[in-house]
């Protein structure tokens, strides 16, 4: 039974939710998939992960009861990141703070965050003209609110390939080769805009690659288009090709960071997390670092009209 594979239509069935519901669930990343041919399939193990990621923190008897702030939901709204995955889990866990993550790349993450309806926002977004990451699109939105912007990591960026490179990638110019079917990430995702500047930088017009418009909305199921033979190379992150047993040539390493929203309802619980992310605890329950670079993990970067007891 465990290495059942379900359609988006059982798994509807099983959470009593529309197919709708099941396909925006598999586009932000939030439930993985993967195709046979062009139908899609859930395995049992995903469905009984997602499961335990969507269930409430146990409550506590009242002599141990948090102080009511804990039991508000976070929202976080951004890119599909490992590092993520885990902070949204061990927060449960430590802080019985519950995070609740919309994986809907870096752009769309943090327009949900400058219109409020999200509380953090999960973003690596490369400005083209300055060549930063994240900062010059925090200056145009942010003005009056009050915000910090806490470094996560540094990622690599590169080209997912086979086991072998058995195609012989090494440069960019190589996704415009007529032998070579490449696999894309949505628009709005940071590493989007990376493959898209560097494009641009190299003069490659991404009309001649094939499976530009091909897109994917996470590293993992980008990543698999490669273990399952259905495309050439990926543009991703070290960590999803270790996962998947794949090769790995680096490209650029890029900027990962959390910014927070601070408002009257979620002051205190932001604070918390700030403080949880900042401490040894957190740094040193993480392991598989592959492809990350932590030495700078809790430095706040920038922030905005932030009161002393927020400040970190």
């Amino acid at each position: 039974m465990n290495g059942k594979a379900y359609t988006p239509d059982e798994v509807a069935q099983l959470f009593q939710i529309s197919k709708h519901t099941v396909y925006e669930l598999i586009k932000r990343g939030e439930l993985q998939a993967f195709k046979i041919g062009n139908k899609m399939r859930i395995d049992h193990a995903e469905i009984e992960r997602y499961k335990e990621s969507t269930k409430a923190p146990a409550k506590k008897n009242q002599a141990t009861k948090p102080e009511s702030h804990t039991l508000l939901p976070v929202r976080l709204s951004g890119s599909h990141d490992f590092l993520v995955e885990h902070f949204v889990k061990q927060s449960a866990k430590d802080l019985q703070l519950h995070i609740q993550p919309t994986y809907i790349g870096s752009l769309e993450g943090l327009m949900m965050l400058y219109r409020g309806q999200s509380d953090i926002a999960a973003i690596h977004l490369l400005d083209p003209a300055s060549q930063q990451y994240n900062l010059p699109f925090i200056h145009q939105l942010f003005v009056y609110e009050s915000i910090s912007v806490l470094r996560l990591a540094s990622r690599e960026q590169g080209f997912i390939v086979a086991k072998g490179n058995p195609k012989g990638i090494t440069d960019f110019h190589d996704l415009a080769r007529k032998d070579i079917q490449f696999v894309n990430r949505q628009k709005g995702a940071g590493t989007r805009f990376l493959l898209d500047s560097m494009l641009s930088k190299h003069g490659i017009d991404p009309a001649m690659i094939n499976g530009y418009s091909n897109e994917e909305w996470n590293h993992l199921s980008t990543a698999s288009y490669i273990s399952r033979g259905i495309a050439d190379v990926a543009f991703g992150i070290q960590s999803a090709a270790s996962h998947l047993g794949l090769d790995f040539i680096p490209v650029a390493k890029e900027q990962f960071d959390l910014v927070f929203r601070f408002s009257k309802e979620n002051k205190q619980s932001l604070t918390d997390l700030i403080h949880y992310l900042q401490s040894p605890r957190f740094k040193n329950g993480l392991t598989d670092l592959e492809g990350y670079d932590i030495h700078e993990l809790g430095t706040i970067i920038y922030q905005t009209s932030i009161t002393e007891e927020t400040s970190c």
